[in-house]
């Protein structure tokens, strides 16, 4: 008789973890609370709009192809893609723009249009970071379970590159010195929900994998890839039960055997957990059957931003934005420092904006714009009430819109909805609204994050943002790698 696993959870990480586990032989089955899969990853669609509820960027699918390969697909066959250039296009509030692109030729004719003495430095940031990832990328694909997993080869050779006393902003400023430049190859630490002065210098990789792997667009957005992925792990057997609550996880002393729902009681082989961590822990395990883990615990680490945002159904195109545009504001460490320490809203934030029209047709009525607009806020915080700030912020975001070449687009807007941090906490279950999870500083990664094989219970594994290797895609997909691999090695069975 095969092994049960029970998987809560139908985001990316879950849906992952399913495909492998079933490929594998066990009899999987997903439990969603929402009606649809996704999670963070699924869709808003409304009178021929559709806009991704959250990531819209697309990185180095090298990790979720190979997990394809595994269960015998292809994923540039189950979910069509496009490889954006230019990748991105970034404005500053302090003058001048930068259109990314993975062209290394004509990147370095870029930088060199901010700072001509700058563009040879783009080659040098490439190849050390080149080497890191190199260093780093197996300290990803592994599981952490204490202080003595980091006794090994595979740590030791990446030390030379972690430099724990620099930040991501030093790092990068040793490359360039224009600071538009270290901008714009630091604002990817947003990816995490920190502040590139405070994000540890090791994540230069991430700017790194946008230029060496390039920025997808999956046709239709990056809910395709979830849908994608749950139309393969139910032909392979997965059963997946869409609205659907879990309301507790059962145990046997501290063995975790299935949980219990709206609907009744599901046992299990083995529980995996891919809800947001500190929410679904603290909602789904009683506090005193906790102790690394507990309520207190949970409540002084350390969490990200989170986004305020708007998804507009606007008539008309504008043709004149790229696929993805950032703005920095002009006193962008004033902006961060609002949003992480002082816990207030800026009124001349950052934002982004992306207008997937112009690659894909599908997003939008003909004629018609499906406007995504991000702005990192602070989580939610006694400082902010957002049944207070949502209408006013609003317009806060609709002005800064002005400053990307989209004066008065209200008249024009035919589809509206506000996301505010607290809709984040309340709607989408994620504590404290930040969309990130727990912030990716030292003392939150490796063995200090909570741990794939969970640490408190026997059974349990966790997958997603919240535990290691940590936020974004393709770090989530390698976090189902471990814990699949880890489940199977549990269970007896080959991975």
């Amino acid at each position: 008789m095969s092994k049960r696993v029970l998987i809560i959870g139908a985001g990316p990480g879950g849906l992952a973890t399913a495909m492998l586990l079933a490929k594998a032989g066990l009899e999987v089955t997903v439990v969603e609370k929402q009606p649809r899969v996704g999670g963070r990853t699924s869709a808003i669609e409304s009178g021929g709009y559709r806009f991704d509820l959250g990531p819209t960027f697309f990185l180095y699918p090298q990790i979720l192809q190979e997990m394809f390969q595994a269960v015998g697909r292809d994923l540039f066959k189950e979910v069509p893609m496009i490889r954006l250039d230019p990748q991105y296009r970034l404005t500053f509030g302090a003058g001048g723009e930068l259109n990314a692109t993975s062209d290394i030729e004509r990147m370095v004719a870029e930088v060199a249009k901010l700072s001509p003495a700058d563009g040879p430095q783009f080659r040098k940031f490439m190849a050390y970071n080149r080497v890191k990832l190199e260093k780093f990328a197996p300290c990803l694909q592994v599981p952490f379970p204490g202080w003595k997993s980091l006794i090994s080869l595979r740590l030791l050779a990446v030390l030379p590159y972690l430099k724990p006393w620099k930040s991501l902003h030093a790092e990068l400023a040793s490359y360039f010195s224009d600071p538009r430049l270290q901008l714009a190859f630091t604002f990817q630490s947003k990816y995490l929900g920190m502040s590139p002065f405070q994000c540890p210098s090791l994540f230069s990789i991430l700017s790194f994998l946008e230029y060496e792997h390039g920025i997808w667009h999956p046709t239709g957005g990056c809910n395709s890839l979830t849908r994608g992925m749950a139309r393969v792990a139910t032909e392979l057997g997965v059963n997946i039960k869409l609205s659907t609550p879990v309301e507790e996880i059962l145990f046997e002393g501290r063995r975790a055997i299935g949980v219990r729902t709206a609907h009744g009681e599901l046992r299990a082989d083995a529980v995996v957990m891919n809800a947001d961590f500190a929410n679904g822990i603290s909602k789904l395990v009683p506090n005193g059957r906790r102790h690394r883990w507990s309520d207190a615990t949970l409540a002084k680490k350390d969490y990200s931003c989170s986004t305020f945002m708007l998804y507009l159904g606007v008539e008309g195109r504008f043709d004149q934005l790229a696929h993805h545009n950032i703005y920095v504001a002009k006193d962008y460490r004033r902006n961060l420092d609002e949003i992480e320490r002082q816990h207030v809203l800026s009124e001349d934030p950052s934002f982004y904006v992306e207008n997937p029209v112009r690659t894909d047709a599908t997003m939008a009525p003909p004629g018609h714009s499906a406007l995504y607009v991000l702005l990192p806020v602070t989580h939610q915080h006694p400082n902010v009430d957002w049944s207070k700030e949502r209408a006013r912020y609003r317009e806060v975001a609709l002005r800064q819109l002005a400053k990307l070449g989209l004066p008065d687009i209200e008249s024009r807007i035919r589809f509206e909805r506000v996301v505010t941090p607290a809709d984040w906490e309340n709607k989408v279950d994620i504590y404290r609204g930040a969309t990130f999870n727990l912030a990716h500083s030292f003392s939150q990664m490796l063995h200090l994050r909570p741990q794939n094989r969970f640490e408190e219970f026997e059974r349990m594994y966790l997958v997603g943002g919240g535990t290691h290797p940590g936020s974004g895609l393709p770090v989530i997909f390698e976090s189902a790698r471990i814990s699949a691999r880890l489940l199977l090695e549990d269970l007896g069975l080959a991975a």
